[in-house]
């Protein structure tokens, strides 16, 4: 671990390495008491925490990337091992293994081919986690994590047909059927970009995404809110706005930082080049966090 936090530090000033030690690998925040405190005003610490994000990323990734080559059966299985093994090698901390346990269930139903809801991985993976270890009751990450997960399972969900509903009918009324399946909104601008698209239809997809991640923010609030309340004496009223303006940038920081580490730990200066990608969506955070923590009553301390 301490080899991968070293490459990073080597590619990246701070607060930017700090950033991305935290995303990838959970690591602790080397930076100023300014920076931190801003983080908490904006409400956006939780990205620094390794959450459910990095295991469906790495799913999807590993996944995606196996059944090219294997079967999907041994894909699955594969995904599964790797899952493990990554909580082993960053830390089995309350929030990565809930969303670990989660992750694996979806994946083993996948695998026998039977449905799965996520109230249910929620609510069994905190069975099992308590079962393991009951004091792990009493964490506060293992609270906020399971908090803002059942918000978004109860609150945050929408039916993928619903999503693309609006952009299939405008589709219909032009006898354009065959791009349907192409409008649906996977929580980035890459489907408003195509310029095949109507403008009308563009405007549409950025503002469903931009109601999703508003849906999604609050969703995890709904029950995180008394609990940082409780434990912090402090409420953001501006994350929401931050959540949004950073939410879409961190599935690219995540891959993307995940070839630098890998492709630096082969050779350093092509893991060099490939840091320059990063860096800019870095940038763009640190900037966020900035910019927003200067607005007057964006928090609430008690």
């Amino acid at each position: 671990m301490d080899i991968l936090t070293s490459l990073v530090n080597s590619y990246y000033p701070e607060p930017h390495a700090s950033l991305l030690n935290g995303i990838l690998l959970g690591r602790d925040l080397f930076v100023t008491q300014t920076f931190y405190n801003e983080l908490k005003q904006v409400g956006l610490i939780h990205i620094v925490v390794l959450s459910g994000m990095n295991i469906t990323m790495l799913s999807a990734i590993v996944l995606n990337t196996l059944v090219y080559f294997i079967n999907r059966k041994w894909a699955l299985l594969c995904t599964i091992v790797i899952v493990i093994l990554f909580v082993l090698f960053v830390g089995a901390e309350p929030p990565i293994i809930r969303a670990a346990i989660m992750g694996i269930i979806s994946l083993g139903a996948v695998l026998y081919g039977r449905k799965t809801l996520a109230l249910y991985s929620l609510f069994l993976s905190g069975i099992i986690m308590l079962i393991i270890n009951f004091e792990w009751l009493q964490s506060i990450s293992f609270q906020l994590s399971f908090a803002a997960t059942l918000g978004i399972v109860l609150f945050g969900s929408i039916e993928h047909e619903e999503k693309t509903v609006i952009l299939s009918r405008n589709h219909v009324r032009r006898g354009d059927d065959r791009r349907i399946q192409n409008t649906t909104i996977h929580g980035s601008f890459a489907n408003a970009q195509d310029d095949s698209l109507p403008q009308d239809d563009k405007f549409m997809i950025l503002k469903s995404y931009f109601l999703e991640e508003l849906r999604i923010s609050l969703s995890a609030q709904v029950f995180t809110l008394p609990l940082i309340f409780w434990y912090f004496r402090q409420i953001s009223l501006i994350s929401p706005i931050a959540n949004i303006l950073v939410a879409w940038m961190i599935a690219p920081i995540m891959i993307l930082g995940m070839l630098t580490i890998v492709t630096g730990l082969v050779h350093w200066q092509f893991g060099f080049v490939l840091s320059w990608f990063v860096y800019p969506l870095l940038e763009f955070i640190v900037w966020v966090v900035e910019m927003l923590a200067k607005i007057p009553y964006g928090s609430i301390r008690l």
